[in-house]
């Protein structure tokens, strides 16, 4: 279990490094069509997408009618960011933490043969 104080830790952490909602969407509006807000929300695979469809006529199209459908997923998109980086530092805290589970008893040694 973690203490209070880690907990807290791991929220300042996360408060540093979350994504900026603002940040995204400057993205999405200028520079959507690229996939650059996905880049920055660390949607790597479906960015590339949007930035070698942007390559075509119709694939600008495409990109473009995305990036709109983005505009109203990008907070869900932050909260899921949000969520893996509370859990990668939980897991991590949790690994570092001194354990506070007692040591194992140790094993009962074996009877003595009996003497002949």
């Amino acid at each position: 279990m973690l203490s209070t104080q880690d907990k807290i830790l791991i929220e300042q952490r996360i408060s540093n490094e979350k994504p900026s909602a603002g940040v995204a969407y400057l993205l999405a509006i200028f520079l959507g069509v690229f996939g650059a807000h996905r880049f920055y929300l660390g949607r790597t695979g479906s960015a590339v997408v949007m930035l070698i469809l942007t390559i075509t006529f119709f694939g600008i199209i495409i990109s473009s009618i995305w990036t709109f459908v983005d505009l109203f997923l990008i907070p869900g998109m932050i909260r899921e960011k949000i969520e893996a980086l509370r859990q990668t530092y939980t897991v991590t805290a949790m690994a570092s933490a001194p354990s506070t589970m007692p040591p194992p008893a140790p094993a009962p040694l074996p009877d003595p043969a009996p003497a002949i």
